[in-house]
């Protein structure tokens, strides 16, 4: 099965009583959260929505920024993830995502050490709480201030050498689907993926790019997420559609076509004879 969610970035205007009303009248049991709405009504309060509603957070974004680029402190930037930590177990979400920081001043020795450094204090934490942290690597073109991994396999290679169970990787679509090559690393990256953004585009990505619906890009999307379903991936595929775009055509739309989509991947999926 396709198990997918709805990222709050892409419902940005709405409230999370709204977003979940909504997910649940197209179909959807769960939300990717975004910890500035939460904070906006509380944990609590974001719990008892998501119980009420009978929707699941497939994860929190975001916590990181551990090399300073965010204006914070790495002792900040630690003590903001064991918040999120905490967050995310109460709010039964597996997945917390994860920006390294972008290199910055730094070399890039140092900012590996200063990734790890963090993941040594946090992994443990999260472990005990139950939550995965899902590093996400970030096109050179987008990554602005957010990560100094800017390849899957870069950051593969990084989750592979750190070896902790609590740590896996995020994998953006928009960020890399342009990349004709992407499929053939996916023997590699698929068990080590712990949640997958879903967003179209048109050409490599910028900081200007939209995140555009399924289908109104040239992404090959649904070659992507059968590649991904055919190497195991079990988790959720989160639609991250945000900009213009999605403004212009209404979220209830943007739901209704991602609903869609996720109908027609479900298709992709191989029955065994």
């Amino acid at each position: 099965m396709v198990h997918a969610s709805i990222s709050e970035l892409t419902t940005f205007r709405w409230e999370l009583a709204d977003e979940l009303d909504h997910l649940a009248r197209h179909g959807f049991e769960a939300i990717s959260l975004w910890r500035t709405k939460v904070s906006d009504i509380g944990v609590a309060a974001a719990k008892a929505l998501l119980q009420q509603a009978g929707v699941r957070a497939s994860s929190l974004q975001w916590a990181g920024g551990f090399t300073g680029g965010e204006g914070r402190s790495f002792c900040e930037s630690v003590d903001d993830a064991l918040e999120a930590i905490d967050a995310a177990a109460e709010l039964e979400a597996d997945v917390l995502v994860v920006h390294s920081g972008c290199r910055g001043g730094h070399t890039r020795s140092h900012a590996h050490r200063l990734l790890a450094d963090a993941l040594d204090v946090v992994a443990p934490e999260a472990f005990a709480r139950g939550v995965t942290l899902a590093l996400k690597p970030m096109h050179p073109g987008a990554a602005a201030g957010g990560s100094f991994l800017t390849s899957p396999v870069a950051a593969a290679e990084w989750v592979e050498r750190f070896d902790h169970p609590a740590v896996r990787l995020a994998l953006d679509l928009w960020q890399f689907g342009h990349d004709r090559s992407l499929v053939a690393q996916f023997g590699r990256l698929t068990p080590l993926t712990a949640i997958v953004q879903v967003a179209d585009g048109r050409g490599a990505p910028s900081t200007d790019a939209e995140r555009l619906p399924p289908g109104q890009g040239t992404y090959p999307l649904s070659a992507l997420v059968a590649g991904l379903l055919e190497h195991g991936y079990a988790g959720a595929f989160e639609f991250s559609a945000v900009g213009e775009a999605v403004e212009s055509l209404g979220y209830d739309e943007v739901l209704r076509q991602a609903s869609l989509t996720a109908t027609a991947w479900n298709r992709l999926v191989r029955v065994p004879a």
